[in-house]
Order: structure tokens, then sequence, then C-alpha cells
């Protein structure tokens, strides 16, 4: 079984990972953690004029977290004593998620959401959404549990 834990600096990828973590996989099971750095968008006024190159350094920062991420998220699952991979892409998470999952093969993606509705989801684009819309393979996407105060 191959599995694909697309992931980002969020709670709501720790609870992602959580579920993965906890759970019986086949003995043969592989875990592709995986995760996207979306392209800065400069600013209207930088758009002629990069200072000194602060767009690249900005992207490089967020691509080397993202690989720091990745890295001790395939540690703490190792430990769990699942196979590991891992892979930090660049791109539009939503389209990255599921071109990784068609190369790969993925039989299963799991991935945290934020659960936004309405106005916020429209403005804010649901990777989630999308990625249950247009994968290859089966989706589960994993929320956080909510409290009586959170609701």
């Amino acid at each position: 079984m191959k599995l694909l834990l697309a992931i980002d600096n969020s709670e709501y990828s720790v609870e992602a990972i959580r579920e993965v973590a906890k759970r019986p996989w086949p003995p043969k099971a592989i875990v592709r953690v995986n995760s996207v750095v979306e392209p800065v968008t400069p600013p209207p006024t930088e758009l002629w004029y990069d200072a000194g190159g602060s767009l690249e350094r900005v992207q490089q920062e967020m691509t080397k977290r993202a690989t720091e991420l990745t890295q001790k998220t395939s540690e703490s699952l190792k430990r769990k004593g699942l196979k590991i991979e891992s892979a930090v892409r660049e791109g539009d998470a939503r389209s990255v998620i599921v071109d990784e999952a068609r190369k790969w093969s993925a039989d299963l993606i799991v991935l945290g959401s934020h659960g936004y509705t309405g106005i916020k989801r429209l403005l804010l684009g649901s990777v989630a959404s999308s990625v249950v819309s247009h994968a290859p393979c089966s989706v589960e996407i994993v929320r956080r549990k909510q409290t009586k105060k959170s609701r």
C-alpha cells in the first residue's frame, strides 16, 4: 500500500500525522511524506524590482522549512515502524498533491483540513476539496476534533 501524507506547518497537518501514526498499516505499506512550497507572489511594487534577491531568499527559506518539516515528520513516523519516503515539491498545492499521487501511484492520500466554509472557503480556496475532486485514488481528510467551546 502506498500512502501519500500531504503536510504543511499547520495544526491540521499535525492531526493528519497523528492519524497516520496511530493506525495499523499493512506490513509493506510505504508512507510518502509530502510538503508543497507555494511560489512567492511579489507585491505589485516589486514586480519590476526585486530588492537584491529578497524574493528568492524567501522562497529558499520556505523550502528549507518544508524540508525540515518533512524530515522531522518522517523520523517520527519511522519510530512507529513505518517505511517512509519524503518529498518537497514547489507549485500550487492543489495540483502538486494530485500530480504526486498520480506519478507515485498512491493508493491513499491523507491530509488535514482547515474546514473553511462559506466566504472563507471561496476567498482562501480549499486544497482538501480540490484534492478530493481530482485525486486518482481515495482521499482521507482529517479534521481536528471540535470541543463544545470551539463550535
